[in-house]
């Protein structure tokens, strides 16, 4: 079912459901953090591996003390600057942090989403003694991630529906990309998932250097080779004008790009920011086509440019 009233979506979750919220990155799939029937759903549903660790969606950085022990002084400055926002912490877990939201690992991911609804929803939560929302993307695992309600009838509605859960329409998601996830364990970041928070974001705000290595990097949503696919096998090409392209397939570029041939234009994002937000619309609509085979045009730069790539990288792995 879905519904945009907030009132009904704080009764269900509170009594156990699940519920499809809007973030300003991606829809998630929200259970509380602390039943443990409902996080086991959330896995059901998704078809996740019991292993994959969960990012808990809590109302401010205050609450996140709850669910990390400590964090080094750079990742409190840098929280103070960007939560409410679209950037995950992982840091040493309380007892709070259950085993199957970690995935049994000794961190936990935590994140203050900045949509108002998602604000909402949380803060009122809290007020009825929830302490924080478990949700990842609200889609089949590995599937395209959904920025939309619609996105995510399609994926989990049936499921939904069966269980008397519900889908929470916020409309279109801002981003469009799924958080930065940052370690927090240590002397330096570490960007384990690039996102809208970007690598010169973060070191402008702490000072310090982006690490690329840490003792023991934690697994995080996100990670896997292959992610983030839709059933059309996405295709990467580095030159449009002398690659060689299947007949009915979908092409996705910039629009300064153009279509080469009789491909189907899937998207002519005019921005980077653009880009990331059409992206996982685009991949979906290759595949409400019927399209085999969807061929991408990947921006060129850095910031969230290296999120977009991330994301296409894992999708046509």
């Amino acid at each position: 079912m879905i519904t945009n009233d907030t009132a009904l979506a704080v009764t269900a979750l509170a009594s156990g459901k699940l519920c499809a919220i809007p973030t300003e990155t991606v829809y998630g799939l929200a259970a509380n953090a602390l039943d443990e029937s409902a996080v086991a759903r959330v896995f059901a549903a998704k078809e996740r591996p019991a292993d994959h660790p969960l990012i808990v969606h809590v109302a401010s950085a205050q609450d996140a003390n709850e669910w990390i022990t400590e964090l080094p002084k750079w990742a409190v400055e840098l929280s103070a600057a960007v939560w409410p926002g679209p950037l995950t912490l992982v840091g040493p877990r309380t007892d709070l942090a259950s085993d199957s939201v970690t995935g049994g690992q000794d961190t936990v991911a935590v994140r203050v989403p900045s949509h108002p609804i998602a604000q909402e929803l949380l803060s009122q939560l809290k007020v009825a003694g929830i302490k924080g929302l478990v949700a990842p993307s609200a889609n089949r695992f590995g599937h395209v991630s959904p920025t939309s309600a619609q996105h995510v009838a399609a994926d989990l509605g049936a499921y939904l529906s069966a269980n008397g859960d519900l889908i929470l329409d916020g409309g279109d998601c801002e981003v469009g990309l799924e958080s930065t996830i940052v370690l927090a364990t240590g002397s330096a970041p570490v960007i384990l998932r690039p996102g809208a928070i970007t690598e010169a974001d973060i070191e402008r705000i702490t000072g310090i250097k982006i690490s690329t290595t840490a003792t023991a990097t934690p697994r995080v949503s996100g990670s896997l080779d292959s992610h983030y696919s839709p059933s059309a096998k996405v295709v990467l090409i580095e030159d449009e004008t002398t690659a060689v392209f299947e007949p009915k397939s979908g092409f996705l570029a910039l629009a300064m790009i153009q279509t080469p041939g009789e491909l189907v234009r899937l998207g002519s994002p005019a921005t980077i920011e653009d880009f990331a937000h059409d992206l996982y619309g685009c991949l979906r609509a290759g595949d409400d086509l019927g399209l085999e085979k969807i061929y991408v045009v990947p921006p060129v730069g850095e910031g969230l440019v290296q999120a977009i790539n991330d994301r296409l990288q894992r999708a046509a792995f």
